[in-house]
């Protein structure tokens, strides 16, 4: 198991102590655990952890503070991970989120998913090693909400599209459809090149391509 420098920002405080106590337990190191965003901040800026924990709603204006600290943070740290936790499906945090992508890892949870230890804990170390993920309930959330450009994927194109949103490897996809990495790999050309998305040096297509599935209403 990995061990990661990590910094929590969580205002509810029996939710934070859980998540230190978790963290920790299991052999992560937990520089600071703040109840604000400007805390994380600060907290960020004295440890320069590997990633953060952040909830979206928290002090000081109970709207999306810890995300915009997040996104403040990641502009000036490239290689800083960002997991951040949500009590409800919001595609427009998800969306915004991901928009701050630099190349280094992110991810959107319920905080519903920190029960399940073995998904939470898989999450991010995604997101530690540059991964991008995106809860799967969310996922199911915006399928019924698919139109274009997602009308031009066939049905298995959007569930590979589903899946990667989930922050899969295409390892981890062959094994969840029972197919080949290479039938995989010739889904997600596919699909790239449907979204409009073609090979370019300085973009995260899969990322772009998650954006897409998230933007479509």
């Amino acid at each position: 198991m990995q061990s990661h420098r990590l910094v929590i920002a969580e205002d509810a405080a029996l939710l934070r102590e859980g998540l230190v106590s978790l963290l920790e337990r299991l052999g992560h190191t937990v520089l600071a655990a703040v109840g604000d965003a400007p805390a994380l901040i600060a907290a960020v800026e004295e440890h320069e952890p590997d990633a953060v924990v952040v909830d979206v709603r928290m002090p000081p204006n109970f709207s999306d503070d810890g995300l915009a600290a997040a996104r403040t943070l990641r502009a000036g740290r490239p290689h800083l991970g960002v997991l951040v936790l949500s009590q409800y499906v919001s595609q427009t945090y998800a969306t915004e989120l991901l928009q701050s992508d630099n190349g280094a890892g992110i991810g959107y949870l319920l905080k519903d998913r920190i029960g399940d230890v073995e998904e939470f804990i898989s999450a991010l170390d995604r997101v530690v090693e540059g991964g991008t993920v995106v809860d799967p309930e969310v996922v199911r959330q915006l399928l019924s909400r698919r139109h274009d450009p997602l009308q031009r994927l066939s049905p298995r194109e959007r569930e590979v599209l589903g899946l990667i949103a989930e922050g899969r490897s295409n390892a981890a996809i062959a094994r969840r459809l029972v197919v080949t990495e290479a039938t995989v790999s010739k889904r997600i050309a596919s699909i790239l090149t449907k979204l409009d998305l073609p090979p370019a040096s300085d973009d995260h297509r899969r990322v772009l391509a998650v954006l897409a599935y998230l933007n479509a209403r």
